[in-house]
């Protein structure tokens, strides 16, 4: 099994090729889930697996299930996979590398005439990025239970439409959700961080996610003249939420090492250059590797809001949409990618992942890993995101070894 190998153009070729599909100018993708262009880059997919004598099939939340059989089909899948959907303004590694990683993996054992005794399975799941319908990692999350499934085909999004509708509306809603047995789940992905990149390390064995929360804040004032109003009668919603913003950074500062603190979204109405705005939206995503910082880091962000809402009269409407607990790998899937990694000779190093992965709900049903290689400058969620064909070659060639590791076979 260690002379098996990947081929490293093959893949290039297979993720550059995907990457025309919502190409931007600036070198990046803008595939939003359930959009036309998710759509194409499932055809796509589909149609690879078939010609590589896959059995492509899709549930109802729209995770879809490429499975290449074993020799022994009664087994549980050795399953691998990331998403193809992006941000708006996105990179062409994140998540493609992950499906295209492992349909590699089905082409080399296909190149090899190599039998797995259990079956491997590539998996797509459905808006991991939680761009267009909120929260991320729907599709998951939703197998394992975490979200029931009418009220994740009920999420809309900016624009009022549903997230099953949409994926009717693509074709792929397909039949039951829920997590079937799987020997183990692994997923291939850049590390969208500095780390690996500043330690000259092409392996990332990663032993767990820190965890997340999110929330969506609404601060109502009340609207009136820019100009008549008095500062000291004025309800600005907008200067509150500049409190909670600031309260935010120093947040991230303040629980270090570790913690990180953002305030993505802010609308504010009516935005109108000489009316005071009455009402503003922001969402704020919090991490840490550990659940009790997480915890306090929530208890500051609820205090810090009150304060925000009461300084400037307004009324506050706070809610938490989303809590992932922090998570820690199977110990026999780390190991499976570490040896992976030594068998390969790379230079490789334990992290532990900053951002958010199908494979974090995974880990709820299935022993499960990750492979992290580096990402230029650590750039993510960004067009310029950029990985060298070596480094994405050297994941995939870990991958391989860890997948067979757990699946078997001669």
């Amino acid at each position: 099994m260690e002379n098996l190998k990947i081929d490293g153009a093959r893949l290039w070729d297979s993720l550059m090729e995907m990457a025309q599909i919502g190409a931007t100018e600036k070198g990046g993708v803008n595939r939003l889930a359930l959009t036309d262009l998710d759509r194409d880059s499932r055809d796509l997919f589909r149609r690879w697996c078939e010609a590589a004598g896959c059995t492509v099939s899709f549930d109802a939340i729209g995770n879809m299930f490429a499975r290449r059989p074993g020799r022994n089909n009664n087994l549980p899948p050795v399953m691998t996979g990331s998403h193809l959907d992006s941000q708006p303004t996105g990179g062409k590694f994140d998540g493609a590398y992950g499906v295209l990683a492992g349909l590699e993996v089905v082409r080399a054992l296909n190149d090899a005439d190599f039998e797995t005794e259990a079956p491997v399975e590539i998996v797509v799941w459905t808006n991991e990025e939680g761009s267009r319908f909120a929260p991320s990692m729907i599709g998951s999350g939703t197998y394992v239970g975490e979200f029931e499934l009418d009220a994740a085909l009920a999420i809309t999004d900016g624009d009022g439409l549903t997230l099953g509708g949409e994926l009717e509306r693509i074709g792929y809603n397909g039949e039951g959700c829920g997590n079937r047995p799987s020997t183990a789940y692994f997923e291939a992905h850049i590390e969208q961080g500095p780390i690996l990149e500043d330690e000259e390390k092409t392996i990332g064995v990663v032993s767990g996610a820190q965890g997340q929360r999110w929330y969506e804040i609404t601060l109502t004032g009340r609207e009136s003249h820019a100009g008549p109003t008095p500062m000291a009668v004025r309800r600005d919603a907008l200067v509150g939420a500049a409190a909670i913003v600031t309260a935010v950074n120093q947040i991230g500062h303040e629980f270090q090492p570790g913690a990180c603190a953002t305030v993505g979204m802010i609308e504010s109405s009516p935005n109108s250059r000489n009316v005071i705005p009455g009402q503003t939206f922001l969402t704020v995503d919090f991490r840490h590797p550990s659940d009790d910082q997480l915890a306090r880091m929530n208890e500051a962000l609820h205090a810090a809001a009150e304060t925000a809402a009461a300084a400037n009269k307004l009324e506050l409407d706070f809610k938490q949409i989303w809590n992932c607990p922090a998570t820690v790998f199977d110990a026999e899937c780390v190991h499976a990618v570490r040896k992976g990694a030594e068998i390969g000779g790379y230079p490789h190093m334990d992290i532990v992942s900053g951002a958010g992965h199908d494979a974090v709900y995974m880990a709820r049903v299935a022993p499960t890993g990750m492979i992290f290689v580096p990402c230029e400058d650590g750039i993510s969620h960004n067009e310029i995101e950029n990985a060298t064909p070596e480094d994405i070659a050297a994941g995939c060639q870990v991958l391989l070894h860890a997948m067979l590791d757990r699946a078997g076979g001669k």
